[in-house]
């Protein structure tokens, strides 16, 4: 390990026991499930976060709509407590929850106060301090394992959206959703492992001017998620679209210096690597995440196979996150960069 990123590889690489952890902690949590998102009298259910959390919150909604098959959002923490009547209708019966890996964030705490009083709103969160402001004025899941050291979420971010997600899955009363959460839990620690070494042979001799991530459905918020570590970590300017979005304008800054990955999903694979096949013509290299390889993915500068391919694509999100935290932070090595510590950056920000 390099003498840069002490903090930040051990949470990336420990991510598969946070993941265990926070399915250990949700059988004792049974009540909030109940509770919570897995009550149907809510109109919406809205999920909040900022940064990083708001991006997970954007997996998670998607992940509530397929399962549970009711209307739920996710929006900054912000828009709720400055501009709630433009972010979700008024005279709906509504439950927010608040996405926070520290439970101190002043703009989720903020949006949470802002409808305390208000008789269609109820509050929750997800967080891995049980002890923070947000567990005190919420009830909360929490990630005993998800609590990091280092500036940059990682494992608190993977161990969260797992744990979301698997709640959704026991609130959706379809045991096959339980199952491919157990699953998942037993396929993450091999898919770290494997990241690991395979974004070190990607990254040999190769350097680009332009990234750029793709993913649609519960898959565009972490593509959002992958471009940020990359900012984070190594000061990397990089950009993320809806898979297919990308064609309508944004393509044009394709070239051979740029990079690009894409989050293939099953349902749309066909289309996504219609785009990829597309942009790798236009000089672009070619990164694919995909369940399993297979002929359609030969044209590829490379493929990652995360397995899982039994599973619905909600549940294997967070299989696609531990390449491109390696990314960032194998990036930032490369540049004598100090992921543990990135610049302007705090682990809480508080207004």
């Amino acid at each position: 390990m390099s003498a840069l990123g002490k903090l930040t590889y051990p949470e990336i690489s420990s991510q598969h026991e946070a993941i265990q952890k926070a399915w250990e902690q949700l059988q004792s949590q049974q009540d909030w499930v109940q509770q919570y998102v897995g009550n149907a009298s809510y109109d919406e259910v809205v999920f909040i976060g900022s940064g990083s959390s708001y991006y997970q919150a954007q997996a998670m909604a998607a992940t509530y709509r397929k399962w549970i098959g009711r209307v739920a959002t996710a929006h900054p923490s912000s828009d709720i407590f400055l501009i709630r009547d433009t972010a979700v209708a008024r005279d709906r019966k509504i439950l927010l929850v608040g996405v926070s890996r520290s439970g101190e964030s002043s703009e989720v705490i903020l949006a949470l106060e802002s409808v305390k009083d208000l008789d269609n709103w109820d509050v929750c969160g997800i967080t891995c301090y049980e002890d923070s402001k947000l567990a005190q004025i919420s009830d909360c899941l929490v990630s005993p394992l998800g609590k990091e050291k280092s500036t940059v979420m990682t494992r608190s971010l993977s161990s969260m959206t797992y744990m979301m997600q698997a709640a959704i899955a026991m609130a959706s009363g379809q045991s096959k959703l339980v199952e491919e959460m157990e699953e998942v839990a037993r396929l993450n620690e091999a898919v770290v492992k494997k990241a690991d070494t395979f974004v070190q042979d990607f990254l040999k001799d190769r350097s680009f001017s332009n990234h750029i991530y793709l993913g649609i459905g519960a898959y565009y918020g972490l593509s959002q998620e992958a471009c940020l570590k990359l900012k984070e970590m190594s000061y990397v300017w990089t950009e993320s679209f809806g898979t297919l979005e990308f064609r309508h304008g944004p393509k044009s800054i394709v070239d051979k210096n740029s990079f690009i990955c894409f989050f293939v999903s099953e349902q749309a694979r066909s289309y996504e690597l219609k785009v990829a096949r597309e942009m790798q013509e236009y000089g672009a290299t070619v990164l694919l995440m995909v369940a399993k390889a297979g002929e359609d993915t030969a044209f590829a500068d490379a493929v990652f196979e995360l397995g899982g391919e039994q599973l619905s694509d909600e549940a294997r999100s967070v299989l696609y996150l531990p390449l491109v935290q390696y990314f960032g932070y194998y990036t930032a090595i490369h540049l004598s960069i100090d992921p543990d510590s990135p610049r302007n950056l705090t682990q809480v920000v508080k207004l």
